[in-house]
């Protein structure tokens, strides 16, 4: 697949429909919280624009967490074609300025055929990558990811945020210190090109060639809490616990680093027993969303909708498209 070029002009991008010339392309990006219903609104939402589903969730992609990650089941892969789910590995290295590229890429496919695309998710970076752009970082190479890994695992994270703070210091007092993947990231930018990872990040919104209408699902939260818990206990009855022990002796992997396996993964040490795990990933899981409406909130182009109300969410998406090609 050849790479997305962002400096290619809109009108190569902004191809014709075969339906209609000269319409407008339009990326309709439905966002929200965990648990508050974003599959089945859009894949009620897909039937009736007739297209694909583009996922946004940066855990949904591995193959090996479809329990935990709630990603759609076959039956609802079958029922509507949905890209990014279950197309990786936990081994494998992803980046959500891969995943721009990845979207973009297809975005130019989907355009050929239709006006409409459609992508959905709850993954703030992912979401971000697409509708804004990503600073453009260079891909660490595997050998400098292993060497840092096994630094980690042989100094600790401590030392290694020391190190960042002394390679550089405007990035040390932003970064969550306790996450090892955002330290050690920056610490492999810093290894591999001898530039602080600072001076790769210029925050520039891209201009994107097609219309972008976000709608933000949201509930009471007291319901939303309710959804969560219920789903949680759901995904036991499903097999969770045993999903996170088939992954268990990969636990050290990044993608791993997620709600509901890192719990259970503390079960399976002796840590806590098995109703205090599943009490922790409720607790967990409710701050993550917690964490996702504190970022939203920041956006202002989101029109935010009760995901219940899906005859209306249609008539303002109809409208809205309506409205960008007059």
């Amino acid at each position: 697949m050849n790479h997305y070029d962002p400096q290619k002009t809109s009108q190569q991008y902004a191809l014709k429909s075969s339906s209609a010339a000269n319409m407008a392309k339009s990326l309709i990006v439905i966002l929200g919280p965990t648990g508050v219903g974003k599959t089945a609104l859009c894949l009620e939402l897909a039937e009736h624009l007739h297209i694909p589903i583009i996922n946004a969730d940066s855990r949904q992609i591995f193959k090996e967490l479809p329990i935990g990650t709630a990603a759609p089941t076959q039956e609802q892969q079958n029922r509507i074609k949905h890209y990014f789910v279950g197309n990786h590995h936990i081994e494998d290295y992803y980046s959500a300025s891969m995943y721009e590229q990845d979207v973009m890429n297809l975005l130019y496919s989907l355009f050929q055929k239709n006006d409409v695309a459609l992508l959905a998710g709850g993954s703030m970076l992912y979401l971000d990558a697409v509708c804004k752009g990503i600073d453009d970082i260079p891909t660490v190479d595997s050998i400098t990811r292993t060497k840092m890994m096994q630094r980690l695992a042989k100094e600790g994270l401590p030392a290694l945020v020391e190190e960042l703070h002394h390679l550089d210091p405007e990035h040390w007092e932003v970064v969550d210190k306790k996450n090892p993947r955002r330290v050690i990231h920056a610490l492999e930018i810093c290894e591999m090109t001898g530039r602080t990872y600072t001076s790769f990040r210029h925050h520039t919104v891209k201009k994107r060639p097609f219309n972008i209408l976000k709608i933000g699902l949201n509930r009471d939260r007291g319901i939303l809490y309710e959804r969560i818990n219920d789903r949680v206990l759901e995904m036991i009855n499903k097999g969770l616990e045993q999903e996170a022990r088939d992954v268990y002796p990969k636990r050290g992997l990044n993608a791993l680093k997620t709600v509901g396996y890192k719990e259970f993964f503390d079960y399976f040490d002796g840590i806590i027993d098995l109703e205090e795990a599943i009490r922790r990933i409720q607790s967990n899981t409710r701050q993550y969303m917690r964490k996702q409406l504190t970022w939203f909130k920041h956006d202002q182009e989101i029109h935010w909708m009760n995901p219940d109300n899906i005859k209306e969410i249609i008539n303002y998406i109809d409208e809205s498209i309506a409205l960008a090609n007059k």
